[in-house]
């Protein structure tokens, strides 16, 4: 699915099983959250910290795509085509890091 589909899925799925979009400081707040259970999941599955009972069975893909949808809801919102912008920084990067990281010898 292109990133400009994604975004019409989500305003479809606004429009049919919500009320409205929350506003953008209120999906601002969202977004916040779900980093947070993406980056509690990654410490404690991935980095040093002992993962809880109660989180082994957290599904990261599900908080990924949380996060997705929020960022998506605020695209939608704000009038940002998600698919350009993205293509854009993609072709940016591209160039300017093209050679960046051969270098890196923390990455040898």
């Amino acid at each position: 699915m292109q990133l400009q589909d994604a975004q019409l899925a989500v305003d479809s799925w606004i429009k049919n099983h919500g009320v409205r979009y929350f506003n953008e400081l209120t999906n601002m707040a969202q977004l916040t959250e779900e980093v947070g259970e993406v980056a509690r999941i990654i410490a404690r599955r991935y980095g040093e910290q002992s993962e809880k009972e109660s989180d082994t069975q957290k599904d990261l893909g599900e908080e990924l795509a949380d996060v997705v949808f929020v960022v998506l809801c605020l695209a939608n919102q704000t009038g940002v085509n998600l698919q350009e912008a993205f293509d854009k920084k993609l072709a940016l990067k591209a160039k300017r890091d093209h050679d960046r990281h051969h270098g890196n010898e923390k990455l040898l």
